[in-house]
């Protein structure tokens, strides 16, 4: 069967018809299929929120979008991350990291920390395969980040082979 489309042209007809699926349907078989989706958002969203609060950061899983950390992480990979308050942060460690600005966090290894008497850290990151470290990263006037900053350390990784 051929189902005519925009401007004249012919195209053949698709098994996804979803709307003339739903026409018919009786009110019973729709209800069931709007629970049905609503209970999979549902648990999708309690799922995510329950990783938040287990691992304790904003974003427990994350995805790289640059290739700044190559070889350690490619494009697509997926890492997974914890942040727990009491661990200390440590140089050669990885961190996701937001800056005042800056709407996509940024994940980059940790390659010096300072720790001041009174217990405050603050730490300095680069990227793998940046020539420089991250301070033209960071707001202006801004030349070490804080643990507030940090948005979760990277525990784990799912990585794709292409």
């Amino acid at each position: 069967m051929v189902r005519a489309g925009a401007m004249g042209a012919r195209l053949p007809a698709s098994g996804l018809d979803i709307f003339g699926d739903l026409r018919k349907m009786n009110k019973r078989q729709l209800y069931y299929q709007v629970l049905n989706f609503a209970m999979i958002v549902s648990s999708a969203l309690m799922i995510w929120k329950g990783l938040i609060v287990l691992t304790s950061s904003e974003s427990p899983i994350v995805v790289v979008l640059s290739g700044s950390m190559e070889p350690a992480f490619h494009r697509g990979d997926l890492l997974f991350l914890t942040n727990f308050r009491e661990d200390p942060i440590r140089a050669g460690e990885i961190v996701v990291f937001k800056v005042e600005g800056r709407d996509i966090p940024i994940v980059h290894r940790v390659i010096k920390v300072h720790e001041k008497d009174n217990g405050d850290i603050k730490f300095l990151t680069k990227g793998d395969n940046n020539e420089v470290d991250d301070r033209g990263l960071y707001k202006e006037g801004q030349n070490w980040l804080e643990k507030k900053d940090v948005v979760g350390r990277a525990r784990g990784m799912l990585f794709w082979l292409s």
